[in-house]
């Protein structure tokens, strides 16, 4: 995909943008914080500037904003906005959400544990594990380690750039395929109809064949799905009750509210596009949880919960990604430096009509999830800036 800003790439729709510039329209007037709470439910000192960037996101169009904020001094939680256009519901911490290719950080982190468990090595090729998969048009599975899939220095050609593929599902053709389902292989199909966008190892792009790939590496190795595997090395250890791999069900669980988009057309014409197949996604994208398991999950991860010291080790080395200023990417995770100076961890994503972000400091002490429910305007950076470096 063609990048023009930090924007685009972090909130990218599965890594491919469904729409460019827009008007500015707002759908309601920016709702307030949260009033103070006891230590560890809410309290705004030190949150100001989030929730006026987050009021600022709705102010500039998008339907409404739940991000949940913990550090030191407890829990926080900021909305603007709404859940839901047609009856005016507020939004709330509990909603869940589509939460696009944050996903990434889960599949990493299983594959990382199977390495850990000596099931894998990094190093292997994806042929050894996908055999034959990854072939023609100068593609070779046998050149491509498991460590280039994770960190995007593959080379393999995203499949949500294919023409035909966007047409079907990021355009207006979203209305008739939204309950297609789309096979692994299919996806993986896609890509591989095309050339490779640079040798392996030699550059730096991002694609979510990749993650795809390293999905079906996880079934090879186990015998178990993906989304077996997370749920038991992840989501039930973790308790998190509101985080799922749905497959093919296209509906969301409760409570939640609507997604909205434009599908690429002009900001007036905005469709609801809450019920899709996540099949679309995959490895890639398919996850749906909220902004208190995000938290949890990041804080855990790098807390080393997760993963023994060698594996976060591996997991946060990173390699340059120019595409994007002032970051890097490690396994499944972004390193972002911060207008103050911060450097914060974690990893965006999108998927129709659901822009998410969640970030966490190297320590794990101070951490932030939040959702944009339109996927059409909105700058999800300066809502992570705000927090981080707005509380200074």
């Amino acid at each position: 995909m063609a990048v023009r800003t930090v924007r685009r790439v972090r909130t990218a729709i599965l890594g491919a943008v469904l729409a460019g510039a827009v008007i500015a329209t707002a759908f309601v007037a920016p709702a307030s914080a949260q009033q103070a709470q006891p230590a560890g439910d809410a309290h705004p000192v030190g949150h100001r500037a989030t929730q006026q960037a987050m009021d600022a996101t709705v102010a500039a169009g998008v339907p409404g904003v739940i991000g949940v904020a913990e550090d030191r001094r407890g829990r926080w939680t900021g909305e603007a906005g709404v859940a839901d256009t047609r009856t005016g519901r507020e939004r709330q911490a509990q909603d869940t959400f589509r939460v696009g290719s944050i996903t990434k950080t889960f599949i990493s982190t299983v594959l990382l544990q199977l390495e850990a468990e000596g099931r894998l090595s990094l190093d292997d090729s994806v042929d050894t594990w996908l055999p034959g998969l990854v072939r023609g048009n100068g593609n070779d599975g046998r050149a491509i380690t498991l460590r280039q899939i994770l960190n995007h220095t593959s080379g393999i050609y995203n499949y949500t750039a294919d023409p035909d593929f966007r047409k079907l599902v990021f355009g207006p053709g979203f209305l008739q395929h939204r309950y297609d389902t789309w096979t692994p292989e299919r996806l993986v199909r896609t890509a591989v109809a095309h050339r490779p966008d640079f040798a392996p190892g030699t550059s730096w792009k991002y694609s979510n064949t990749n993650y795809i790939l390293a999905g079906m590496v996880i079934q090879q190795v186990t015998g178990r799905s993906y989304a077996q595997e997370a749920e038991r090395r992840i989501l039930r250890p973790l308790n998190l009750r509101s985080t799922s791999f749905p497959g093919t069900d296209a509906r969301m669980p409760q409570p939640s509210g609507r997604a909205y988009s434009t599908l690429g057309g002009a900001p007036d014409q905005v469709y609801d596009v809450t019920e899709l197949n996540p099949s679309v996604g995959g490895s890639a994208g398919e996850v749906v949880s909220n902004s208190l398991d995000l938290n949890r999950f990041y804080r855990a991860l790098l807390g080393g919960k997760l993963l023994p010291p060698r594996q976060l080790a591996e997991m946060t080395t990173t390699v340059p990604s120019d595409e994007i200023p002032h970051s890097s990417y490690g396994l499944g995770l972004m390193k972002v430096r911060l207008s103050c100076g911060t450097e914060v961890w974690g990893h965006s994503g999108g998927i129709h009509g659901s822009s998410s972000e969640a970030m966490v400091t190297k320590d794990a002490g101070h951490s932030l999830a939040f959702n944009f429910n339109g996927d059409w305007t909105g700058d999800s950076t300066k809502v992570t800036d705000a927090e981080f470096c707005g509380t200074k």
